[in-house]
């Protein structure tokens, strides 16, 4: 890899110190560059402030070092999963994560690997959109779309869906799955995000379709090892992997190496 690190940490002038700044200079080492020029670290001195994410370190750099970073934000909030990039290689929110609970020596900021680098600390995560487009929608059964009254659902039956709506696609959970990160297998496998919302479709109880064989072969749901790194770094702290994948592990299995629903289609003529 090229390196377009300088041989001084680039740092703003003493004019541009941030109010309530502490004097401890912070170093960054953020990743520079696109697939056509040199990549590599470059070197930050950044003014502590109390409180102060990562992401306001780049926009402190964008405004005052460098004006040609790119870093891609939206609410500061964690909930737009927006700012999602690697710090010291773990993938996480940028606005959610603290630079004084980082340990001492550089903080190391990077693109997601799992994906198309676009520019600095920008990725195209537009894949993810397109295996969106595979799932079966929601399918309601006849009955019930043309029911023109409101549907009434016990709340034990919906409850176990508010996890999974929780999801905000910071795709930090398919950028830390090795299937996708270490193997590149994005046209065979779906990844974390999906079969959350694969999960969230099958167990709706007015939900009709069935989409076993779908997440088998399209979704490669083999491919997962149940690792639950994925689970680690959602920041909406979904458990991916037991309330999500596991389940749909099993009706997979289910489906084709159960000997008693082996029997039973055979009887019916499946």
């Amino acid at each position: 890899m090229a390196t377009v690190s300088e041989p001084a940490a680039a740092v703003a002038g003493p004019e541009h110190m941030p109010d309530h700044a502490t004097g401890e200079m912070v170093d960054f080492n953020v990743f520079r560059g696109t697939p056509e020029t040199a990549q590599g670290d470059k070197a930050y001195k950044v003014p502590m402030v109390p409180g102060m994410v990562v992401l306001d370190a780049m926009h402190y750099i964008q405004k005052h070092v460098d004006t040609d970073l790119a870093v891609r934000w939206n609410c500061k909030a964690a909930k737009c999963g927006s700012c999602s990039a690697e710090v010291n290689g773990r993938p996480v929110l940028l606005c959610k994560t603290r630079v004084d609970e980082m340990p001492e020596g550089p903080i190391t900021v990077r693109p997601m690997k799992a994906f198309p680098l676009i520019k600095d600390l920008v990725t195209d995560v537009s894949g993810n959109f397109a295996v969106n487009q595979k799932i079966t929608p929601f399918s309601p059964t006849e009955a019930d779309a043309n029911d023109p009254q409101p549907w009434r659902i016990k709340e034990p039956d919906i409850e176990r869906l508010y996890e999974f709506r929780k999801c905000i696609e910071c795709f930090l959970c398919q950028d830390v799955c090795h299937v996708l990160r270490t193997h590149d297998l994005h046209d065979r496998f779906y990844g974390p995000r999906f079969f959350v919302r694969v999960a969230g479709l099958e167990m709706h109880p007015k939900d009709a379709a069935d989409r076993r064989d779908e997440v088998r072969e399209d979704g490669g749901i083999g491919y997962c090892n149940i690792t639950k790194c994925c689970s680690e770094v959602c920041p909406e702290h979904i458990h991916i992997t037991d309330n999500a994948i596991i389940p749909l592990k099993e009706r997979v299995v289910d489906r084709h190496w159960d000997p008693i629903s082996w029997v039973g289609r055979k009887l019916r003529g499946k």
